[in-house]
């Protein structure tokens, strides 16, 4: 059994985006629905909170200090700082219903993010590209909610999850950064919880948050299960592998949709939890900013 550790006890109504900062040796998540930014510094267990313009997806760091957000109003600069968020760039500025949900960082800068219908019924999520200047939408069908993306380690591969769906897609990556054939890696049964957000490590295995599942899962490259841990909050969103040699996986989970009931038998649910891997993950290349 892996041990896992409860690292914050935060109660995030629905805690998100987990990014593994090399550069400051901490890790970045966000609350989405309080539209809270936290980093999590390791070394001594502190964690300090930002207040968000809108709800907020992700933060992912940049050049200079500074962390590109994932906004439900667009993508901005996020300097932690004076914690001031300046707009960068509209997304779907036609579908005000939608939000930004999850998003990872190609070895180049590149920025691949996705969107979602805010009430999660209507399929007008797409998967985004920013190349540091612009926003460019990739020929990925859209669905209600989208989760990941991830990339694999030789740049060839985008996971891209169908959170309604119950599946994760394997999206070919080309070197211009478009997208090309996509195929089924895996399809999660219902009663297994459904897929969110995805990391892919070192090795090409692919990590999963299973929402109402109790658990993370690894996927190997040919899409088997290799491993699941289990962990003491239904709703886990995302894993993200972070520490100073990166075999330090923190999952994210979320209190939402849980009734009193529920939030009575898991009292961490919406925490931050901690456990050991075997195979470390990809360094997390610094975003590309214009």
């Amino acid at each position: 059994m892996t041990e896992v550790r409860t690292v914050w006890r935060g109660a995030a109504t629905l805690g998100e985006g987990p990014a593994w900062d090399p550069a400051r040796g901490v890790l970045w998540f966000v609350d989405i629905k309080q539209q809270r930014v936290h980093r999590y510094d390791p070394r001594g267990g502190d964690v300090a909170s930002w207040d968000a313009p809108a709800q907020i997806g992700w933060v992912l760091p940049a050049a200079a200090g500074t962390l590109l957000a994932g906004l439900q109003t667009g993508l901005a600069r996020f300097d932690p700082e004076s914690g001031a968020f300046a707009h960068l760039a509209d997304v779907e500025p036609d579908l005000p219903g939608n939000r930004l949900n999850d998003a990872t960082v190609a070895a180049d800068g590149t920025v691949y993010f996705g969107s979602m219908d805010d009430g999660e019924s209507a399929a007008t999520g797409r998967v985004h590209r920013w190349d540091g200047a612009q926003v460019t939408t990739t020929a990925i069908e859209p669905v209600a909610i989208t989760n990941g993306p991830g990339i694999s380690p030789d740049g060839t591969t985008l996971y891209h999850v169908d959170t309604v769906g119950g599946v994760i897609h394997a999206v070919v990556l080309n070197s211009d950064g478009t997208v090309g054939a996509a195929r089924e890696f895996a399809t999660i049964d219902p009663a297994d919880g459904h897929p969110d957000g995805v990391t892919v490590d070192s090795g090409g295995n692919v990590w999963v948050g299973l929402w109402g599942g109790w658990r993370a899962r690894c996927y190997a490259p040919d899409g088997s299960i290799r491993q699941e841990v289990k962990l003491p909050a239904a709703n886990v969103t995302k894993i993200a592998l972070g520490g100073p040699d990166l075999r330090t996986a923190f999952a994210t989970t979320a209190r939402k949709d849980l009734d009193d009931a529920a939030l009575a038998d898991q009292p961490d649910a919406g925490g931050l939890f901690a456990f050991e891997v075997e195979v470390p993950g990809q360094p997390l290349p610094p975003v590309r900013l214009a």
